[in-house]
Formats: C-alpha cells, sequence, structure tokens
C-alpha cells in the first residue's frame, strides 16, 4: 500500500501525510463493528472431487499483490495451495492476479479496462479500497466505484454473484508504520466506514463478505502478523486470511460438480 504506487516504508518510497492518525491506544484485541465469525476449519480428509481446472481471479492492491512477502506467500497463492491439497489428483487450479501496490479503486477500474479477461471464472476474490482512504480520496469516489467493481467481479464470475468474494480492508493503524503517523484523524475509524459501506453492500445484495481486519489488529501484540516493510501482512497473517477463505471457497467450488 502505498501513494503513487511507492506505498512502502523506509527506503522504499516517499510518504505524503494523511490528514488522519492512528489509535495509539487501541486495544490489540479490538475489532470493528463488523460482526463476522470465524468459519469453521475445513476437514483434511474431506477430498473435493472437482472435474478441473478451476480458475481464480484476485483482484486488489498491496494487500493481493503481497508487498514485502514473497510471491507464494501472499493470500491469492496460499488459497491455490490449500485448495490443490483438497482437490482430488486430476484437478489444477489456474490463478490470475490483478494488483498493485498503491492502488485505488480508479486505479483498478482502469487497469481493468486494459486486461482482455473472460468471464469465465469460478472464484473471483476482491479487496481494495485502503489507499482510498490513505490517499484521503473523496468517500464518494469509494461509494460510486466499489459497486462498479464488484459488477464487473461478478461479470468475470461468468455473471455469478455466488462467486465473488468480497474481503474487507486490513487495518494498517497496528503496525509500526501506523503508529508512526503523526496526523489528527483516525485510521481505523476510517477503515471501518469503509469496511461497513462494502458489508452492507454485499448484505444487500446476497453477496459474500469475510471480514480479515480483525486479525491485522492484533498486529501490534503478535509481530509475526506484519511483514519485514513494518506495513504490510506477513506470510503469517496472510495464512490466518486463508483460514478463513479456505472452507467458503470450498463449499462454493461444491457447487460446480
Amino acid at each position: 500500500m502505498k501513494l503513487k504506487f511507492l506505498f512502502a516504508y523506509l527506503g522504499i518510497g516517499v510518504f505524503l501525510c494523511l490528514n488522519c492518525s492512528t489509535h495509539s491506544e487501541l486495544k490489540d484485541n479490538e475489532t470493528s463493528n463488523i460482526v463476522v465469525g470465524d468459519p469453521p476449519k475445513p476437514d483434511p480428509n474431506n477430498t473435493l472431487e472437482i472435474d478441473g481446472p478451476i480458475k481464480i481471479l484476485s483482484l486488489g492492491d498491496s494487500y493481493t499483490i503481497g508487498e514485502s512477502v514473497c510471491e507464494t506467500c501472499r493470500f491469492p497463492e496460499q488459497l491455490k495451495a490449500a485448495l490443490m491439497s483438497s482437490f482430488n489428483s486430476e484437478t489444477t487450479v489456474d490463478l490470475k492476479v490483478i494488483a498493485q501496490t498503491g492502488w485505488t479503486t480508479t486505479n483498478l477500474l482502469s487497469a481493468l479496462t486494459l486486461e482482455d479477461l473472460k468471464n469465465d471464472y469460478n472464484l473471483v476474490t476482491l479487496l481494495i479500497g485502503v489507499n482510498n482512504q490513505y490517499q484521503n480520496r473523496a468517500f464518494s469516489i469509494y461509494e460510486t466505484e466499489f459497486p462498479k467493481l464488484v459488477n464487473q467481479s461478478i461479470l468475470y464470475a461468468k455473471g455469478n454473484k455466488f462467486d465473488v468474494i468480497v474481503m474487507s480492508i486490513p487495518d494498517y493503524a497496528f503496525t509500526p508504520f501506523g503508529q508512526n503517523i503523526a496526523s489528527t484523524g483516525d485510521i481505523s475509524a476510517e477503515i471501518d466506514a469503509y469496511n461497513n459501506y462494502a458489508k452492507s453492500y454485499c448484505d444487500a445484495n446476497g453477496m459474500t463478505f469475510v471480514n480479515i481486519t480483525d486479525i491485522t489488529r492484533n498486529g501490534l501484540i503478535n509481530k509475526a502478523l506484519v511483514a519485514s516493510d513494518n506495513l504490510h501482512p506477513s506470510e503469517l497473517a496472510y495464512s490466518k486470511f486463508v483460514d478463513k477463505l479456505l472452507p467458503i471457497v470450498q463449499e462454493k467450488l461444491q457447487n460446480l460438480n
């Protein structure tokens, strides 16, 4: 996550201050008012009998491309690996990631116009919006562009909204970088506003919304959840994202049979 495609910490880019600040005294077990229970763990002995290949499309920003972690450490790749281990030997997974550090909803929409994507994906994940907040963009931009991105995601998923997963925005206030931001606003409250809007939109349209923000709000008490840049989620944090996603994705893919 960065401003103008270089949102990273210490030597990676030049940062501009946003007119918002962090909760320096927020409790690490504090979560937003989005209440989403942890899904049950998948049964490792339950092999999915699915005729492949399975096509997955992941759309987003630094949280999807995996800034400051290895390529196989980012959550879409970890999800792919977890699914491969739960499929029968005949099934393959084709993953495409369209994401870049620093992208806002505007950037992602523009990038998609340059892509020649077929509308034949079995699953589409969408995680976007933190750079709208970080760059202090008007919230109305998100209110206009987020639905467009959701509708585009549905098209990519063969027109089936059931096969789209919207993920909540992580909270970078609970990182060393976030703690050092000197500003007057409230990062966590603003991220809650984005997440609440996205969740309300998904609920109103019968779509899947997965809250992973609570995981990132443990970043100060569990430093292993933060990548080496002191800002982005670590491989461990992404694995916890996948713990929530996997049973949901498995259920969706079962409907392919």
